[in-house]
């Protein structure tokens, strides 16, 4: 099933995605699909949860600077190869055109970012950053320019790109800018 949505959603988009085509693909007759996913959303966001049960782990090179610019090079990989990029790009698509697909893209990030507490716990560790460094809003923030490009501006992404966003993200962490704000004490 995953592999005909994943497969309708890089040929087809979100938009062109039918139920007659996961069907069609996955040797599932449509009431059966419509039972057990309520539609193309249900279908959708079933992908992404699976998409999150992946291996994947964030990077170890040894330094903070070193698992930044990985992570943001990661990015570059993802989206560069047009064939690779069609499914994540059709997901985000369809967050913003499917609440259920929303739901469960926030939730796939999530997870990601919280897989990512490794690198921050490393770099901790090693001195070079502060033990309440948030480590989801480093990661995202090592990413959002990424995005910004690819999904708002269209604008090209690249290595050098990556390396940039990951040393302003570094170079924030260094400052304190992804501190958590201190409880204030009882007095």
């Amino acid at each position: 099933m995953r592999d005909a949505v994943l497969s309708g959603l890089g040929d087809h988009g979100y938009p062109g995605l039918t139920i007659e085509y996961v069907a069609e693909h996955s040797g599932v007759h449509k009431t059966t699909l419509y039972r057990r996913w309520g539609g193309l959303e249900g279908l959708v966001a079933d992908a992404l949860d699976m998409a999150g049960e992946d291996t994947w782990t964030p990077p170890d090179t040894g330094t903070l600077e070193g698992d930044l610019r990985a992570l943001a090079r990661e990015v570059v990989d993802a989206f560069d190869d047009p064939t690779k990029a069609a499914a994540p790009t059709a997901f985000i698509a369809a967050a913003f055109q499917s609440p259920r697909a929303a739901d469960a893209l926030c939730a796939f990030y999530t997870e990601r970012f919280t897989r990512c507490e490794a690198v921050i716990a490393r770099a901790v560790a090693r001195g070079e950053a502060a033990a309440d460094t948030d480590a989801a809003a480093l990661v995202r923030a090592v990413s959002a320019p990424l995005m910004l490009r690819l999904f708002v501006t269209r604008e090209p992404i690249d290595t050098a790109l990556a390396d940039q966003s990951a040393a302003a993200a570094l170079a924030a962490t260094r400052a304190g800018a992804f501190d958590r704000p201190s409880t204030p004490k009882n007095r």
